[in-house]
């Protein structure tokens, strides 16, 4: 029982920096212009859909 507590606990925890990384390089990528953007493979509007957080500098 403890064992899938601790593994669930892991998952949710390893889940929610997955989410705060992406969170984080889309920010980056938001700065980028449209040209780089699309040779990378990303739109700025599928972006802005998969979330951003706002960089503080």
């Amino acid at each position: 029982m403890s064992s899938s507590f601790f593994r669930s606990a892991f998952d949710r925890i390893a889940t929610a920096r997955e989410k705060q990384a992406r969170r984080y390089v889309n920010s980056v990528l938001m700065t980028m212009d449209d040209e780089t953007l699309k040779s990378l493979g990303h739109t700025r509007e599928e972006l802005r859909r998969s979330g951003y957080s706002a960089l503080p500098f």
